[in-house]
């Protein structure tokens, strides 16, 4: 079964990709959008909104004959008479009623042009909706190797500026393009009839430099924009990236530093910028320029028909306000040419990215996962992010249904990547990871994730309530069933001292609430989802001593009766565990339970070891602050208790006493 986000990415897959970035097959990939074939009402719309387009542009080119009826009338060189008995010739040979006319058609000429667009604004707006969603769906179909390798903020400008984009080359094609074509057509036609074929080639002329001018400029103005674009999108990465890591600024007093990392990047903007409107600038002046001279050129020619009898004071009053009415839509075609263009130097990146396969695709006969017991089995796996740097080596082991295995080992040994295999964030260069005999490659991601509950070392959460960040392990949970998930991760209490309880707001990224208490939510979020496997990865990396032991037994609570697959750094948390395996460089150094490693006296001894010592040594360091607070006591410096610690013979903690 095809799931909506997949049948959205197929959708915009067959109409828009980078290397059709030309301005036709964009506006021909965007029709779909613009001509959606599931919304009658929308086709309506446009329909509706071309019928008033052409009513708009009869409107405009009668505003000319009405000027020139009125200014015949004034001068007293109307073809009809004043002096007949027909009372509608009298009324077309009235100055002041063809004023009137010349003003109501203006009038007209409006009122049809702002029906149309707000007729039409519905239609291009659906389509920005359209296009948006199947850009931010298919960001998060894309691999978690693609997020790594970008930069948030600028994925976020991407998106933005591609909106803006797809909104200007909607509503120009329909609003812009289409009437401009139409009225230069009915404006030299009305010429070629009322004046000559003199006039027609002035005209023509005038347009093709006109837009020959247009297209050079324009061409030159779109490297400009895009280094404009580049400097926009740096520097609004680095002001995110320093606002998210706020603390860290404070902490190393770079608030200097980071003004001037900014400055840079928007001085480059700025030289972009002021390029850009200079370029501007050029262009504009030109265009005024090629059609003044043409504009000239036809006042002359109507100027000497006028004295030799040919036209009248009308007709000069016609050419001029018929040029003028030409210069609108000429000025539009430079302005929807340039807009245009620029549009699809802003939506290049979105385009590059939709067209962008996704690493880890759904094969077309994935069928749901089906997790009867929940036993998951590593078979020979090997994976490299990097192919020169392999991080797991024919890895093999089980986690069998409802027990609890552990993962250990020096940093780099390859721990987190097994959870992300696991979730399948990346798939397997080798070998195979089945749950329940069913290889996680042949299931849908979704159901896959579903299944396996998270507790990640690092928690980030939604800038939103404490309720919507637990509530999103089980969208359609109760307030009761939210409460209670936070009542078993020992979090309800320190929620319900708050002023707003449940409803208090945890800050961008989470960053209002201490570690402790943000890994207290995501344990909760995940007790909410209720899954048959549980993947917890340095789930009490951030917990002190005493909240670290309340935290375990609520773990142990939730694991109880489920696969579990724990991700541990501190090895004290899994001394319960089934098995233990100890990872070296991406290979199974030792296995076996907490008493046995111990016994062998191998790498894992050695790593409980150090911690064992290492706690012992801040408990030695607590009792000598607790020294010297005491009265009339004279403590040996903190120094000399350090070096006694250190200088104690090591020694392999009893297996008794690991245990407790």
């Amino acid at each position: 079964m095809t799931s909506p986000q997949s049948s959205a990415h197929q959708e915009v897959e067959t109409q828009v990709s980078a290397t059709r970035g030309a301005l036709l097959q964009t506006l021909i990939n965007l029709w779909p959008y613009i001509w959606p074939a599931d919304r009658r009402d929308l086709k309506l719309r446009v329909l509706l909104a071309i019928a008033l387009l052409f009513l708009a542009k009869l409107a405009t080119v009668a505003v000319p004959f009405t000027f020139k009826w009125a200014t015949d009338a004034l001068a007293g060189q109307g073809s009809a008479p004043i002096a007949t008995s027909s009372w509608l010739v009298w009324v077309l040979a009235s100055p002041v009623l063809l004023t009137i006319a010349y003003g109501g058609m203006r009038v007209l000429m409006g009122l049809l042009t702002q029906m149309r667009d707000g007729l039409f604004a519905k239609v291009a707006m659906h389509a920005v909706r359209r296009l948006a969603i199947i850009t931010f769906e298919h960001m998060h179909l894309l691999s978690l190797r693609f997020h790594l390798e970008r930069k948030t903020g600028g994925l976020t400008r991407v998106l933005e500026r591609g909106r803006n984009g797809i909104e200007i080359i909607v509503r120009m094609v329909i609003l812009q393009l289409m009437p401009t074509i139409i009225e230069v057509a009915l404006i030299v036609g009305v010429l070629l009839w009322q004046f000559d074929w003199r006039y027609v080639v002035v005209i023509l002329l005038t347009v093709t430099f006109y837009m020959g001018f247009t297209y050079q400029a324009t061409e030159w103005r779109i490297g400009i924009r895009r280094k404009m674009n580049d400097s926009d999108s740096d520097a609004n990465t680095k002001a995110i990236d320093s606002l998210l890591n706020y603390e860290t600024v404070k902490y190393f007093a770079a608030e200097a530093r980071e003004a001037r990392r900014y400055d840079r990047s928007m001085a480059r903007y700025e030289d972009a910028s002021v390029r850009a409107y200079t370029s501007l600038a050029v262009l504009n002046a030109g265009q005024a320029v090629i059609f003044t001279i043409g504009l000239a050129a036809t006042m002359v020619m109507c100027a000497r028909g006028i004295s030799s009898g040919t036209n009248t004071v009308g007709d000069f009053v016609m050419i001029n306000a018929m040029m003028i009415q030409l210069y609108q839509p000429l000025n539009f075609m430079g302005m929807v040419y340039r807009e245009i263009k620029q549009a699809v130097t802003d939506i290049e990146m979105m385009f590059s990215i939709l067209s962008r396969d996704a690493e880890i695709k759904d094969r077309p006969d994935a069928a749901p996962i089906e997790v009867r017991a929940g036993t998951i089995r590593f078979e020979n796996v090997s994976f490299a992010y990097e192919r020169e740097r392999p991080i797991l080596k024919d890895v093999s082991f089980e986690v069998p249904a409802g027990r609890t295995v552990a993962i250990v080992g020096p940093s780099g040994a390859g721990k987190s990547t097994i959870s992300r295999l696991l979730f399948r964030f990346y798939d397997v260069t080798g070998g195979h990871i089945r749950i329940d005999g069913q290889d996680i490659r042949d299931v849908t991601q979704s159901s896959l994730r579903e299944r396996i509950g998270m507790v990640p070392q690092d928690t980030v959460l939604f800038n939103d309530t404490i309720r919507y960040n637990i509530r999103y392990g089980r969208w359609a949970a109760t307030d009761a069933e939210v409460e209670e998930a936070a009542r078993l991760a020992q979090i309800d209490g320190f929620i319900r001292m708050a002023p707003k309880g449940y409803e208090t707001e945890v800050g961008e990224r989470g960053l209002k609430l201490s570690g402790g208490e943000k890994q207290r939510v995501a344990i909760a979020r995940t007790i909410l989802k209720g899954p048959p496997i549980l993947l917890l990865d340095e789930a009490t990396s951030a917990l002190d001593s005493h909240t670290e032991k309340e935290i375990q037994d609520a773990l142990e609570r939730v694991s109880k009766n489920r696969t579990t697959l724990v991700i541990a750094h501190r090895l004290s948390t899994i001394v319960g565990a089934d098995e233990i395996i100890v990872l070296d460089q991406g290979e199974i150094a030792e296995r076996g339970t907490h008493h046995q490693l111990l016994a062998k006296g191998g790498l894992y001894a050695s790593m409980w070891n150090r911690q064992r010592e290492a706690e012992e040594a801040r408990e030695k360091l607590a009792r000598v602050d607790e020294d010297v607070s005491a009265p009339n006591r004279n403590p040996p410096p903190v120094e000399d208790a350090i070096t006694q610690v250190a200088s104690e013979p090591k020694r392999i903690i009893p297996t008794v006493d690991a245990a407790e």
